[in-house]
């Protein structure tokens, strides 16, 4: 797999369900800025929701 080569996949996707199932870290951006750098096991859609409308 590319990941276990040390390579990084990006995923951009609107679906939180999608995004909790695949992602190892989750950067958030809000109005073309990053709002939030979190990693898997801090991510929750009610965290990622509170950072995608401008929480910081």
């Amino acid at each position: 797999m590319l990941v276990e080569k040390g390579n990084a996949v990006i995923v951009i996707s609107s679906e939180l369900p999608e995004i909790l199932g695949i992602c190892d870290r989750v950067l958030v951006f809000h109005e073309g800025r990053v709002t939030a750098n979190i990693d898997r096991k801090d991510a929750t859609q009610e965290n990622l929701m509170y950072y995608m409308i401008g929480g910081n």
